[in-house]
């Protein structure tokens, strides 16, 4: 009798160990790192399709919000937990897509599709594509992948090796392309804009998201809702992400700007990789950092 009190107690102990430990787990992947896995040849050559990386929550703060409505595709409201630091250009970022797929007319966060890409701008940045090179007024970063954008401006006719030249916001009268784009202000919270029809273009979504109004453009005249507005103050900050492959990537170039709760944190390292096509490991990938 006293043997099997002994192993009852023992089993009830290891439960509670157990359970102590999936309650670390889970709090730790919902307010601190989290794992994702690359699908795509999209950020090559720094992540590669088939490298798991890890993912810090909190360099902004997690994000705390219903995902039960999220996943009955509503507009859900997003809390983020205090963070210890900002983003930088550079960084690379893992993120819900803005946009529901085909409908990039409005945004719409589509919590069972994470997208990864390096952060270009930041909310103030003014960002210029020129010759197929990134350029942030007032600042000689070099950003993004170099090599990649060396290849976008050395080819004569793009279209032609299946790259999609028209970009946002795909305007006949602004003309912008993958090798000519902007200048594009990215907007920062508490930015006022004027509401003329280049800012109705470039914020339309953005506006009509913050509102929860259709802005509309009637004669030159912008509305929001029905009240005509001259000017606009920003909400929220918002960001420009991009492929390091920029011949295969969709990212801000075609979608626009990617509002910031909808960042879940920055990769920091790959801790496991395997071939995609062996399946093997990749042992020189394997806990390295992300760069």
């Amino acid at each position: 009798m006293n043997k099997a009190k002994k192993i009852l107690a023992i089993l009830e102990n290891l439960a509670v160990f157990i359970f102590c430990v999936v309650v670390i787990l889970f709090l730790i992947q919902l307010f601190c790192f989290t794992s994702f896995r690359i699908p795509s040849d999209s950020m090559e050559p720094a992540l590669k399709d088939g490298d798991r990386i890890l993912v810090n929550k909190m360099m902004k703060g997690a994000r705390l919000f219903n995902v039960f409505a999220a996943l009955d595709n509503e507009d859900v409201k997003i809390h983020r937990m205090p963070g210890w630091g900002n983003f930088k250009r550079n960084d690379i970022l893992v993120f819900n897509f803005p946009y529901q797929m085909n409908r990039w007319d409005s945004i719409r966060m589509d919590v069972m599709q994470y997208y990864v890409k390096r952060c270009i701008a930041l909310p103030g940045d003014t960002l210029e594509i020129r010759g197929g090179f990134y350029r942030i007024r007032g600042s000689n970063e070099r950003l993004g992948n170099y090599n990649a954008q060396h290849y976008l401006a050395d080819l004569e006719y793009p279209e032609q090796h299946g790259i999609v030249v028209g970009t946002f916001p795909y305007d006949g009268q602004l003309g912008w392309t993958i090798r000519e784009f902007g200048p594009l202000p990215i907007p920062l919270k508490g930015q006022t804009v004027m509401m003329n029809r280049t800012n109705y273009l470039l914020y339309r979504q953005l506006i009509s998201w913050e509102q929860k109004k259709k802005l509309r453009l009637n004669y030159g005249q912008v509305l929001l809702g029905d009240s005509l507005i001259s000017q606009y103050r920003f909400k929220k900050n918002y960001y420009f992400v991009s492929g390091d492959n920029m011949a295969n990537s969709q990212d801000s170039r075609y979608w626009g700007m990617l509002p910031e709760e909808y960042i879940v944190g920055k990769a920091t390292h790959i801790w496991y990789s395997e071939d995609k096509v062996t399946e093997k490991p990749c042992w020189n990938r394997i806990m390295t950092k992300i760069k």
